[in-house]
């Protein structure tokens, strides 16, 4: 039975199975994951090897959406040691699309996609940003990264299916696309929450009065944010804010978005099995508890992965929405599980900075991570000790070495941070005087 709700000519883009029966939903959840698993039994060797070890055969031993608790998870470091094909669960000649992750490990995670999951992902942006208000007749422009990032192409390609006019803006130049949103009439602005704010700001700066723009939604992802951030961006842009989830091991953006209702985040559980997990013991928590998100994908071909652990905090919402999805939600993402930064979008091992710095003068310095915000703008500045190594008695040579740090550091992660040498005395310690390795000072709660 599909259950009809008062958004349904509006906003939800596919009522037959965002709205279906529960019941209905776990038996197609079932049916695809028995083909999901059996899929890459057959044709992923780490699957296959992960499953022998424990005696699991898929055709034999899946009877019950609960069996996948028996099986292991996979971790961002299983995905990055695989680079780059070697999870890919068809030949490369199907392969249409190659998109890789951001920060800091030793390889990035590269996933592929076949022309039915690149139409499957359009789909699901397609149901997250119709769920957000947006229409055929609305002037979308997004300010996420294109290349072999997730984010812009993955909106971008959603946003076209709706019949959106898009904007490929991509990242920066704020005075820029603050023109274009007044020029092209942008009704629908999407980009992360803290560059939101920094488009207030900038606005603020050169005395243009957001009333007289277009823009009536505010799609926000890829990085942590409040309640009191989403007031502020509605406030200053006088536009209404949804939050949406996505990760690029598992699809990209499209995995999960707030409906008009912004009571939580609505999982696509017709193409996603979501557990929430303890991040120290691997059980599940009970709904509304605090925990790790983990994502098995159901449809997808080039790359599916089971049992992802995504690193991101967030609670299940199992009670009923009123836009009549029948879909669970996830809490607005509260934080990391592991020890992965998070700035401007992109994820940062802090160990990872130490390789980088060590390969500049042969030696690791005593560093530390520092996120800090200005103003609604998150910055990454690295405090390096001091060393004999590292110093210099001509501020010419001091100022080119920061120089060399800076560009290679921005090289490795994608943002370029701020360089601070310091006295290593200065750098604060743990209780055991051992250097913190990074430090939040974004004030995010």
């Amino acid at each position: 039975m599909v259950r009809i709700s008062r958004w349904h000519h509006d906003h939800i883009w596919d009522p037959t199975h965002e709205c279906m029966d529960p019941e209905q939903l776990r038996q197609l959840q079932l049916e695809r994951l028995q083909a999901t698993l059996n899929r890459v039994y057959k044709n992923v060797a780490f699957y296959k090897k992960r499953f022998r070890e424990i005696g699991f055969v898929p055709e034999d031993d899946l009877t019950d959406l609960d069996d996948i608790k028996r099986l292991p998870f996979t971790s961002s470091e299983d995905v990055s040691n695989s680079y780059p094909y070697e999870m890919f669960a068809v030949p490369l000649r199907e392969v249409v699309r190659v998109h890789s992750s951001s920060g800091t490990m030793v390889n990035p995670r590269v996933v592929g996609y076949t022309r039915q999951d690149l139409k499957t992902w359009s789909n699901l942006v397609a149901r997250i940003l119709t769920s957000a208000g947006v229409t055929a007749d609305d002037v979308i422009q997004i300010t996420f990264g294109y290349g072999m990032l997730t984010g812009g192409l993955g909106i971008h390609y959603g946003a076209e299916l709706i019949g959106a006019s898009v904007l490929p803006t991509s990242t920066g130049r704020t005075e820029r696309q603050i023109k274009i949103m007044k020029d092209f009439r942008t009704t629908v602005l999407v980009s992360t929450p803290s560059y939101a704010l920094v488009i207030a700001d900038r606005m603020d700066e050169l005395g243009v009065d957001p009333k007289t723009l277009s823009l009536k939604y505010v799609v926000c992802a890829g990085e942590p944010w409040t309640e009191e951030m989403r007031q502020e961006i509605q406030e200053r842009l006088f536009a209404l804010v949804t939050d949406n989830y996505g990760i690029s091991e598992v699809i990209g953006p499209g995995v999960a978005g707030e409906c008009l209702e912004r009571a939580g985040m609505h999982i696509q559980e017709d193409h996603f099995l979501a557990e929430v997990i303890d991040p120290s013991s691997g059980e599940p928590v009970p709904p509304g508890e605090l925990g790790e998100l983990v994502l098995t994908t159901l449809t997808k071909e080039a790359f599916p992965v089971i049992r992802y652990r995504t690193g991101d905090l967030c609670r299940i919402i199992e009670t009923p929405c009123a836009c009549g999805r029948t879909f669970r939600r996830i809490s607005r993402i509260e934080g990391r599980s592991d020890q992965v930064v998070v700035i401007k979008g992109v994820n940062i091992v802090p160990e990872r900075i130490g390789d980088v710095l060590e390969k500049i003068k042969g030696e690791r310095p005593p560093y530390q991570l520092v996120a800090i915000r200005e103003g609604h703008e998150d910055h990454l500045e690295i405090r390096i000790a001091i060393t004999e190594a590292l110093f210099y008695d001509k501020m010419r040579e001091q100022r080119a070495l920061v120089d060399v740090m800076r560009q290679k550091v921005a090289n490795f992660i994608g943002i370029t941070p701020r360089i601070r040498l310091i006295e290593n005395r200065s750098l604060r310690r743990d209780e055991k005087g051992n250097v913190i390795l990074f430090i939040d000072e974004r004030k995010l709660q």
